[in-house]
């Protein structure tokens, strides 16, 4: 996976982008993209090798001669984040060993990194700035495997076979080697060899030897498993008592345990009481040099000599998060590198990639330290006193260990030399409206303000006195008062500067337009008792839909206080909300207001169960299938009867599906907020699966955890935010989307039951309409158009059926709008079959005709039927860069339901065509288009990227795009089973609509069926340019219009609305619908200036639906719908008749 992860950027060869299309487009080309530029990333982009591609990395200093840099990368094989500490150990900074005994008093037991470091004294005049785990333990005793040395005293030897170590000193410098035990214990029958000192294991047939810094762990866990034991007890040199058994407890200070096994337990048992004993011991290195005075063990050499080791086919070589030490060839400069792991940001490394980052840190010599949930580093911030934790450790907090080790370094002058300038709000914590955790406090939205921090730090970066004064590079921009708080005035970028004398740090602002909207981070925040906590936070949106966390003291809350309480929590940037004891179970509204822009929440306090299912009638569930066979039956269940569910997944290589349904929907009470049930599995891995109507009947589907377990376990299905209620459920199936998994097995159900709090009814909100859906006539006056066809899921098996009817009737309406070319975004078949797509591709010729070009871009369903090469096949590349009439567009293959899984040439292809758009002055703007979005417009959230991390990559990049070069960029995707619009930080994103499937959203709310025509300009003059448009094209079997026949001036308007039949449907004429609103002369459609008004007869708002009188007269109101057009005449008379 990483091959050279901090070495140069290698350096491309030049890449040609093959565009195997359907037909020649007139006016396009396939682009060859240049080579990389060896001098760094193209116009600010990330760095791209053929190994991954590196996204972020910060360096900052620590103390004079330590430094931290911090990097995330993405590789073919997945995500890693990591933190480089380098350490020049001749220039005032010293290594000490950290271990429990500094905080427990023992050699075997656990602290955290951070309960280790707070504990250490450093001595007089310096300080802790960095610690970081070390050594493997025992997991019984809780004692380091290795051996351990601190101020020249051996405390522990390590255990048979881990003599690897770090060490420093004598003289300071750093090195791996080798550290082997030696002893001997003088008995008055002779010497015996002695095998141990402190250890986590006595060596079969040897002695150890114990003293008061074992601590208190069980010392017969030392000897598991001996035949044959003998504890001695030693004081003041004579034996005090001998026992067949290991003791147990603290061993007395001035009192020391001889503990034998086998051979030697016979020769322990051979004293007694008063006899003499004594004993000596110490460590050699391997290489015959001094014995350094601190040192700690490890376990895998990972360079050697400047030479990084192969550890394939060895143990330990899967990824995993790590820890690892090194040092240069002289020893002067440290390296210690912690690779997180087991999370969805990092998958961890292996030793061989570990070894491989080492070497490229500049590691002549390295080890492994332990890995795992162990892994931790610790360093300070510049102006601060405490290290703090800089990794992720896989636990989700930090693990005790047994010992670690720490770099001190003398202390400064505590006189200020810069200011470490911050937002008061983490941006780890701070609100977010992106696809991960994690927030902007740096965007400022216009109008508001945001609180900022100055840490003084002195020389050394250590903590300093003294008070900053504030100002802003630029105050058109912006401007921060004496308390730090930065205030918004107009759109750009500007530095806020702490100062103080010589004394400066900054940081950089950007400042957004005015908020459009806002909105809380959670639509309901519920708290399950009384005396409980929940929390939300507020994000703003401009009108190109860039988002920044809004700062608490900007908004004004309005709720009820006498059911509980909302106070602001700055240092996250969020509100903290408390459920009153006294006030029991409960429900009230939040209203947020922020600059004349509202948004509401609900709180709920309590939950209540309500039995959905117990499965008493259980002999009355019914079985079906999609691709699969199997049966109901009654079983026992966990309490009571269960639902037995065998299912047979052997038949097919298609996402198949087995279904257990009530003899009737179950409607179930109030507003759940989740579903459990008891499921016994088998190990399978089959998806467990709720699905459920809404109010508006439409599906929505809640998903459970892969079943990879066995036996009894509760499963819990969320449900989303956005929900209408009432909920009904409709039936539990389990699926399978693995094409190579191939299997049967049987679960039982029991117990499904809803958890649901007081009811909160939300106050209804119009939906942000997007301005990137518009009408007929604004699409036909772009330069060129292309359209848009998706989701038509048919089967070979029904080549006359309706879903086919409608793919031919949606291609039909696409020719006669005479686009310059078609894209297929994917989900035209249902199985992905052979038949299935060569009908796909007769379907496309007979339509289109030889004068219609097209592109078919795979779904998630062209792979149903295995991997993509059924695909490539029938249609050639899955991935395509073409140029046409100005416009770069890109094709990703999303039929794994990610990025990567298209290839990771893809996505190396896709930072190299942005970065070549970005140099070529011919290309004004770039659309890429995927089956898969980013992001799911609708509330079950479940028809997105499953790789939150490249959704959010992919938004990343093309804002950057955008932002950098002043060109248009835009996004299309498909797989909601809607017609949606949005804009991410100036980007607009088209999700189109299914042109045959049955929509997964109300009529209302973009659930219809049709496809879209985009039009696009070649004149791309600056980041806001409006140069992009859509035209949404429902199917219209019969289109109605519904306005008064008459209307008063000066009185109430008049309500005007259209309607769209479609088969058994009814679509409402409002976005995302486009619809042209037009009529005869006096009828004036808004948005109108104030100074024409005076001419109009009437007024028309399509977006409130009213029709106002202005001046006695008669017009023709007229819509018109993918070329469907109806009217109205309508007479304006005096008010008041």
């Amino acid at each position: 996976m990483l091959l050279a992860v901090l070495a140069v950027l290698a350096v491309l060869g030049p890449v040609p982008v093959p565009v195997q299309q359907a037909f020649a487009v007139p006016g396009s080309r396939a682009p060859t993209l240049p080579a990389a530029d060896p001098a760094g990333p193209h116009t600010g982009g990330p760095d791209t090798a053929d190994d991954g591609i590196e996204l972020s990395r910060t360096t900052r200093p620590v103390a004079p001669g330590t430094t931290l840099t911090s990097f995330e990368r993405l590789e073919p094989g997945g995500w890693l984040r990591a933190d480089a500490l380098s350490v020049d150990l001749g220039g005032g900074a010293a290594v000490e060993r950290l271990s429990s005994g500094r905080v427990s008093g023992r050699v075997a037991g656990h602290a955290t990194v951070s309960e280790l470091a707070a504990a250490h004294d450093p001595g007089p005049g310096r300080r802790t700035v960095a610690a970081f785990n070390a050594d493997f333990f025992d997991l019984g005793t809780g004692a380091p495997l290795g051996p351990g040395v601190d101020g020249g005293e051996l405390v522990h030897s390590p255990a048979s076979g881990t003599g690897e170590a770090v060490g420093f000193g004598p003289d300071g410098a750093g090195r791996v080697l080798g550290l082997h035990f030696e002893g001997t214990l003088t008995l008055p029958g002779g010497p015996e060899p002695l095998a141990a000192l402190n250890a986590a294991a006595v060596p079969t047939g040897g002695i150890g030897v114990y003293d008061a810094r074992w601590g208190t762990a069980d010392r017969a866990l030392a000897v598991a498993d001996a035949d044959g034991t003998t504890e001695v007890t030693v004081t003041d040199g004579r034996v005090t008592a001998v026992s067949a058994a290991p003791g147990r407890g603290a061993v007395p200070a001035g009192t020391t345990v001889l503990l034998g096994r086998e051979t030697g337990a016979k020769a322990l048992a051979a004293l007694s009481p008063g006899d003499p004993v004594s004993w000596e011991y110490g460590l050699r290195t391997d290489d015959g040099s001094a014995v350094p005075r601190t040192a700690v063990g490890g376990r895998g050499v990972l360079v050697k000599d400047g030479e990084p080791q192969n550890w394939e086919g060895r143990p330990n070589n899967a990824a995993a998060p790590r820890t690892a030490v090194g040092f240069s060839r002289d020893g002067s400069t440290m390296h210690v590198l912690t690779v997180d792991g087991r999370q969805a940001a990092s998958g961890g490394a292996t030793l061989t990639e570990l070894a491989v980052l080492m070497a490229g840190l500049g590691a002549y010599n390295a080890l492994n330290l332990d890995g795992g949930g162990s892994s931790t580093l610790l360093a300070r911030a510049p102006g601060s006193d405490t290290p703090r934790l800089e990794n992720s450790p896989s636990d989700g907090r930090q693990r005790g260990v047994a010992n670690a080790l720490a770099v001190t370094v003398p202390g400064g002058s505590g006189q200020p030399t810069g200011f470490r300038v911050e937002t008061a709000a983490d941006p780890a914590a701070a609100p977010s409206a992106d696809n991960v955790p994690g927030g902007h406090p740096d965007r400022v939205l216009s109008g508001l303000t945001r609180r900022l921090t100055a840490t003084g730090h002195d020389e050394t970066h250590g903590p300093a006195d003294g008070t900053a004064r504030w100002r802003s590079t630029d105050p058109h921009v912006g401007e921060v008062d004496g308390d730090g708080v930065f205030r918004a005035r107009a759109p750009g970028r500007t530095e806020a500067v702490a100062r103080n004398g010589a004394a400066r740090g900054s940081i950089g602002l950007t400042v957004l337009g005015e908020p459009a909207r806002i909105a809380p981070t959670r639509e309901r925040v519920g708290i399950a008792a009384p005396g409980g906590e929940g929390s939300f936070g507020l994000v703003g949106f401009d009108a190109e839909g860039h988002s920044a966390p809004v700062e608490p003291s900007d908004a004004r809350l309005a709720y009820d206080e006498s059911l509980f309480r909302v106070t602001p929590d700055p240092a996250r940037g969020t509100f903290t909300v408390t459920a009153l004891p006294a006030a029991g179970s409960v429900a009230g509204l939040v209203r947020a207001s922020v600059a004349g822009r509202t948004a509401v929440l609900a709180v709920t306090v309590g939950l209540r169960r309500e039995t959905v299912a117990d499965f008493a009638d259980a002999g009355q569930w019914s079985f079906s299938a999609a691709r699969a066979s199997g049966s109901l039956a009654p079983d026992p269940g966990r309490d009571g009867t269960g639902l037995r569910l065998a299912y047979d997944f052997t038949g097919s290589t298609a996402t198949r599906a087995a279904y257990a349904a009530p003899p009737a929907p179950v409607p179930v009470p109030g507003q759940p907020q989740s579903f459990t049930l008891w499921l016994r599995g088998d190990g399978g891995g089959a998806w467990p699966s709720l699905r459920l109507a809404d109010a508006a009947g439409t599906p929505q589907v809640l998903r459970g955890p892969y079943l990879t377990w066995t036996g009894w376990r509760r499963v819990t299905f969320e449900v989303p935010e956005g929900t209408a209620y009432p909920l009904t459920v409709e039936r539990f199936y389990l699926a399978e989307t693995r094409p190579g998994a191939r299997y049967r097995g049987e679960v039982v159900l029991d117990g499904l039951t809803a958890h649901v709090p007081p009811d909160a009814e939300l106050p209804a909100t119009a939906p942000h309409r997007d301005p990137l859906v518009s009408t007929a006539a604004e699409t036909a006056g772009r330069d060129w158009r292309f359209a848009v066809v998706s989701d038509a899921q048919f089967v070979a098996r029904d080549p006359e059926g309706e879903l086919v009817r409608r793919a031919r009737r949606t291609l039909r309406e696409v020719r006669a709008a005479r686009p310059d070319f078609v894209v297929v975004n994917g989900d035209w078949v249902d199985e992905g079959s052979p038949a299935d797509l060569a009908l796909a591709r007769r379907t496309l010729q007979e339509e289109l005709g030889a004068g219609t070009p097209w592109y078919y871009v795979p779904g998630n369903h062209e792979v149903m039927g295995g991997s993509v090469d059924g695909f490539r096949a029938e249609f050639g590349d899955t991935h395509r860069v073409l140029d046409h009439r100005g416009t770069r567009l890109v094709t990703l293959d999303t039929s794994s339901l990610t990025l990567r899984g298209g290839g990771w040439e893809q996505l190396r292809r896709l930072r190299e065509a942005l970065d070549d758009a970005a140099r070529d002055a011919a290309t004004g703007s770039v659309v890429v288009l995927a089956h898969v979005p980013p992001r799911d417009p609708t509330p079950q959230r479940a028809s997105r990227l499953t790789d939150r991390l490249e959704a959010d990559l992919l938004e990343d990049w093309l804002a950057d795009f955008r932002r950098r070069t002043g060109k248009g960029a835009a996004f299309i995707g498909a797989h909601a089973g809607v017609f949606h619009a949005s804009r991410v930080d100036g980007v607009p994103y088209l999700v189109n609509g299914n042109a045959g499937k049955a929509p997964a959203a109300p009529p209302g709310e973009g659930g219809f069926t049709g496809w879209s025509l985009v039009g696009v300009d070649r004149d791309i003059r600056g980041a806001e340019a409006d140069w992009i448009s859509v035209q949404t094209h429902p199917h219209v079997d019969g289109l109605s219009l519904d306005a008064p026949e008459t209307v008063p001036t000066g009185g109430a308007p008049g309500r005007v609305s259209a309607s769209v039949a479609q088969e058994d449907r009814t679509v409402p004429v409002d976005w995302p619908v486009s619809a042209d609103w037009s009529g005869s002369p006096g009828l004036c459609v808004a948005p109108v200036p104030a100074a024409e008004r005076e001419d109009c007869t009437a007024l028309l708002d399509p977006a409130a639906g009213t029709l106002t009188g202005r001046r006695e007269g008669t017009v023709t109101l007229a819509v018109a719908v993918s070329g469907e057009r109806r009217e109205k005449r309508i007479t304006v008379v005096p008010g008041g008749r």
